[in-house]
């Protein structure tokens, strides 16, 4: 099973320890202190299994692994308390560094340490797991190392995940709508008229003799007459040649997401037989 530390698997984990921030808590064994809370591992289910140790008290530079059932978090005094916890057992427990693979091996040299302390304690509950198959092992079969109870670890609390659906407004885009002037050669047929003056001459058909005195030779008669041609008059005027209409429409739509969410359960580990209940509680409801 993979192992986060506390401040990767949850930023505001400090809401677990009613905003107190158990990372930097000193360790106690009896009277004695033997180091520092250095970090919280927890597992993918986000339940606490680890604290990390580090022993500069007793052996400066080394941390070690506390399963967390064995501790005892003292809020008020800032401190957390261990019970048995030899400077001989932690000179043999394995050291825990960054680089560490915290696998099944790992982690059965570090039970197996403190499962000499429980038993010296003189729990009669077994404390030796079975291991002929480690894909079968639970942290059940060892709850004296990593159940929790009111008493040690009164502030813990117990969270579930649940689905929050909320919509964002984002742009996904942008249509620009404009113009541009784009520039062609037009031809335009014109019809023009144009006069011209034809002068004919030609000889009389009843030419003949004039009455004397009746022609009378003016020097300097001439006849005038007008003439017009039409020029090609063109110009440019601007007409309205097609309307636009931009608008937005909505489409709707709806979409399904699904996701796994995580529960936190209590865990209650008991010996012999004691009467527990709790207020308005229902006969035969389990708490």
């Amino acid at each position: 099973m993979a192992f986060h530390r506390i401040k990767d698997f949850d930023p505001d984990y400090q809401n677990h320890f009613d905003h107190r921030d158990v990372v930097g808590y000193s360790l106690y064994s009896g009277n004695d202190k033997i180091g520092s809370v250095d970090d919280l591992l927890v597992d993918d289910e986000g339940r606490f299994r680890y604290l990390v140790i580090n022993t500069g008290a007793w052996i400066f530079g080394k941390k070690v692994l506390l399963p967390i059932g064995q501790s005892r978090i003292d809020y008020n005094a800032e401190r957390v308390f261990v019970n048995g916890l030899t400077r001989e057992q932690v000179e043999a427990l394995p050291e825990f560094t960054n680089e560490n693979a915290v696998d099944y091996d790992y982690e059965e040299r570090v039970r197996n340490s403190y499962r000499s302390t429980v038993a010296n304690r003189g729990v009669s509950q077994p404390m030796t797991a079975d291991t002929s198959d480690r894909h079968s092992y639970h942290y059940d079969r060892d709850a004296d190392l990593y159940g929790m109870n009111d008493r040690d670890h009164q502030n813990l609390r117990l969270y579930e995940e649940r689905l929050i659906a909320n919509k964002q407004r984002q742009k996904t885009g942008e249509v620009v709508v404009g113009k541009r002037v784009e520039t062609e050669r037009a031809h335009v047929e014109i019809p023009l008229e144009k006069e011209r003056v034809v002068i004919e001459r030609s000889t009389p058909t009843d030419a003949g003799q004039v009455t004397p005195g009746a022609a009378a030779f003016n020097e300097g008669e001439v006849v005038r007459m007008e003439v017009y041609e039409e020029t090609p008059d063109v110009r440019k005027e601007a007409f309205v040649r097609e309307q636009v209409n931009v608008r937005k429409v909505v489409d709707h739509d709806t979409v399904t997401t699904e996701d796994e969410i995580r529960r936190e359960e209590l865990d209650l580990d008991t010996q012999g037989r004691p009467v527990m209940e709790r207020p308005n509680q229902t006969p035969g409801e389990r708490i």
